[in-house]
């Protein structure tokens, strides 16, 4: 990880660096969760989707472990400037890891119920496909955030607009599917959950991007454009 501020006290030190370690063990966490959750419903394997929906507690309990040191910090250290930013930044950070751990489970879920029904031709191939570009964007995010790279954190949030993207085709696909044969409606139906469910991760990692900025630049980008973000922060001008 980047290197934050030196302090006189060693122990503050640590403790610094151990939120953000924390962060990315939380982060690894839910990044095998997704990639359990798609493996279950693409091979139908019903065991390994009970696993998932078991280990979301244990994401639940990282963010309150998180979110208590962090209390602690700010009730202790009183930090400020650059600190203070980091605090809030991890708050938020495991605040938007916690919810992807929800719709991994989601997915699992959906995975379990869908292990005894009759598998389609293309095997869940828009899934397959959604599900291996939001797991990358979570994992360059969680790089984002060890390495402090803005730059990375404005690139990573634009893959947002193609996952979208990928979204809106999957589900016409999916409806596609319906109106051609109302037999499948059910089974649909789930897939569109899980579908909407990775959509919802790449809007966290995005979220986490916004973080990222903000501990660095201490500006929050929220409700912002990527272009104005680009020519504001970065100073890149897109005319």
């Amino acid at each position: 990880m980047e290197p934050l501020h030196t302090h006189i006290s060693r122990q503050y030190n640590t403790e610094l660096e151990e939120i953000r370690s924390r962060v990315l063990q939380m982060g690894g966490l839910v990044e095998q969760q997704i990639e359990q959750a798609i493996e279950s419903l693409v091979k139908g394997d019903t065991a390994l989707g009970e696993n998932v929906i078991m280990h979301d507690t244990q994401v639940n309990k990282m963010e309150v472990t998180i979110d208590e040191e962090c209390n602690q910090i700010i009730a202790r250290r009183q930090p400020a400037a650059g600190d203070l930013r980091l605090v809030v930044a991890v708050i938020k950070t495991i605040t938007d890891l916690e919810r992807i751990g929800d719709e991994a489970e989601k997915i699992a879920r959906m995975a379990v119920r869908l292990a005894g029904e009759e598998r389609p031709k293309n095997n869940y191939a828009e899934i397959q496909t959604l599900g291996t570009q939001v797991r990358q964007m979570l994992h360059d995010t969680l790089d984002a955030f060890a390495r402090l790279d803005i730059e990375a954190a404005v690139r990573i949030a634009r893959e947002d607009i193609k996952i979208d993207q990928k979204y809106d085709g999957a589900m016409r696909q999916l409806i596609t599917y319906m109106m051609e044969d109302p037999r499948t409606i059910s089974r649909v139906l789930n897939v569109i959950w899980a579908a909407r469910a990775l959509e919802r991760i790449g809007d966290h990692s995005c979220n986490i991007c916004e973080y990222i900025i903000y501990l660095v630049k201490g500006k929050d980008v929220r409700h912002t454009s990527l272009d104005q973000v680009e020519r504001e922060i970065l100073g890149k001008d897109h005319r």
